[in-house]
């Protein structure tokens, strides 16, 4: 009897723990906390930007037709003033490493002074003997340039580059004023103006420099130029002289200015888990 009592209450314990486990229900996942926000860049690309800078202007001589057409001479000096530059432009940053832009930029007034010689000869006025001619004048220049930079690299905040370019740049020249003194200190003879002249050139320059992140879309840039802007007209005839020509200028520039990339602030992103694995017990 007892034997038989064990057996009903063994199979009553199975069958409860059967029942039991086809009663199981995992329980629900607790609700997501709110999802956090991260940044993530979406940049355009697209950049403006302005300079200031310095120039250190060398002058590569003038030549001048002296009393004819027949008779060429250069300059025995010639001496350029440094001047300011000021620029803008806009730009495309094409990927990480590559950018390139369209910069307009104005040279302010560079004073040149600049000497000639010459024998002398039979006429009225001081220079009847050996004289000097004192020439004075200033100049100002526009330039168009097309550029492409190389950076290499960002370093935390920095980033240096180096870049080149081409483009065309316009030279005006104001009127010149000669006034030639005879060597042996006898007299000087009335002052001459040359009327000044202007043209477009060919020009290029290089650049190096480093870009410093202000915020997500500034940028501050320091750095140096070296331009080139060939020769051109000078000034025109008068009183048995000229026309004049310069030979060119070069440039070195130590400037510093800002770029401003549209859409380059980070935007907020929905961050999304990963789904977590169900859970059988």
């Amino acid at each position: 009897m007892k034997m038989h009592l064990l057996g009903v209450a063994a199979a009553l314990l199975v069958g409860t723990a059967v029942h039991a486990a086809d009663l199981y229900q995992p329980e629900p996942l607790p609700p997501l906390a709110a999802a956090p926000e991260v940044q993530v860049a979406e940049a355009s690309g697209w950049y403006l930007r302005g300079d200031l800078g310095y120039d250190f202007n060398h002058m590569r001589g003038a030549k001048f037709f002296q009393g004819s057409n027949d008779t060429q001479a250069d300059f025995d000096s010639t001496k350029l003033d440094d001047s300011f530059n000021v620029g803008v432009g806009v730009g495309y940053q094409m990927n990480r490493y590559l950018r390139g832009d369209l910069t307009f930029d104005y040279m302010t007034d560079a004073d040149f002074k600049g000497s000639t010689s010459s024998a002398g000869g039979a006429g009225a006025g001081a220079c009847v003997g050996a004289c000097t001619s004192t020439d004075i004048s200033s100049m100002h220049a526009y330039a168009l340039m097309a550029n492409t930079y190389v950076d290499l690299g960002t370093y935390g905040i920095v980033t240096p580059y180096v870049g080149g370019g081409i483009g065309g740049a316009y030279v005006k020249w104001d009127d010149l004023k000669n006034t030639s003194c005879a060597d042996d200190g006898s007299g000087c003879d009335d002052t001459y103006r040359h009327r000044g002249k202007g043209s477009w050139r060919f020009a290029y320059q290089l650049m190096a420099g480093v870009a410093v992140d202000v915020s997500c879309n500034v940028k501050a840039d320091v750095g140096y130029r070296y331009r080139h802007i060939s020769g051109g007209d000078m000034f025109g005839f008068a009183e048995g002289g000229g026309p004049g020509y310069d030979k060119g200028f070069d440039s070195h520039e130590i400037r510093a200015g800002a770029r401003y990339t549209f859409g380059g602030c980070t935007q907020p992103v929905t961050y999304e888990p990963p789904a977590e694995p169900l859970v059988y017990k």
